[in-house]
């Protein structure tokens, strides 16, 4: 999917909403369990068809797959594969956070783009350019860089500063210019950073970033957008527990669209508001 396409996506759609498809067999109601014996697909199954309408973008996270061996893997094939049947126009991350030497590098590119037709997938940088560059060899796919994370441990590294006052996000986001434009290459900026999204579009003022941490880690969806928001939008926010876990009963789905509607809502204003679109 091209960076026009997503775009257009979200002027028609009013959302910019991403649903993390975090999938935990410990958290997901129990009628899921008790009714069949491939749980992670008929929950995701059951969350994909209710929220689809409010979002433009779907992410699963990987370690919420590998636990079950086996089992995981094929229920994430089968989402992805679900996703581009029934869904095509969505944008498909996979949540994976690689990032190795390059022969390693290539092997996990063909899994994610190959293997499994995802649009993008989320590297970390810390090896450096060949690390990274095997991701980008797929036309027309995605490489979404970690830069500035929701975490509380993101200061530990990320907010060093160098002897030309530069801090080490900021390094990140200008040598990975190099690497890629911003029509293959986005950047993974927590929604709890709130004023340094201004700092990030300084470098950074056309590529989209992706935006974990509004709901269940206390982001703000209006700081966001105030403070990192473009002309043509440029955010995918995700939600995961606050949608996917917003019932625990056999109303699940209908819950987590209603959870999902009310952030497409509140996007539309947004769009409204900071926006051209």
């Amino acid at each position: 999917m091209n960076k026009q396409y997503l775009v257009e996506q979200i002027r028609l759609k009013r959302t910019f909403l991403c649903v993390g498809l975090d999938t935990d067999l410990t958290k997901v109601p129990p009628c899921v369990l008790d009714a069949d014996d491939e749980p992670i697909f008929t929950f995701n199954k059951a969350i994909i068809d209710a929220t689809a309408p409010y979002c433009v973008a779907y992410k699963p996270n990987l370690a919420f797959y590998e636990p079950y061996g086996l089992q995981g893997w094929e229920a994430l094939a089968r989402t992805a594969e679900y996703l581009r049947e029934n869904y095509p126009d969505h944008f498909l991350i996979a949540d994976a956070k690689r990032g190795d030497i390059g022969n390693t590098s290539r092997q996990y590119a063909r899994a994610v783009f190959e293997d499994m037709d995802f649009d993008a997938v989320t590297v970390a940088p810390y090896m450096g350019e060949d690390s990274v560059i095997p991701f980008l060899d797929y036309d027309g796919r995605w490489v979404v860089l970690l830069a500035l994370t929701s975490n509380r441990g993101s200061q530990d590294f990320q907010l060093m500063v160098d002897d030309q006052g530069e801090r080490l996000f900021e390094r990140v986001l200008r040598r990975a210019q190099d690497w890629a434009s911003d029509e293959r290459m986005m950047f993974v900026v927590g929604a709890t950073q709130g004023r340094l999204f201004e700092d990030v579009r300084r470098i950074v003022p056309h590529h989209f970033l992706l935006v974990p941490g509004v709901g269940a880690q206390g982001g703000s969806l209006e700081d966001v957008c105030r403070y990192g928001m473009t002309p043509r939008c440029g955010l995918l926010v995700n939600s995961s527990r606050g949608i996917i876990y917003a019932d625990h009963s056999e109303r699940y789905a209908e819950a987590a669209a209603e959870a999902a509607k009310t952030l497409q809502s509140e996007m539309d204003e947004m769009l409204k508001k900071y926006s051209e679109l």
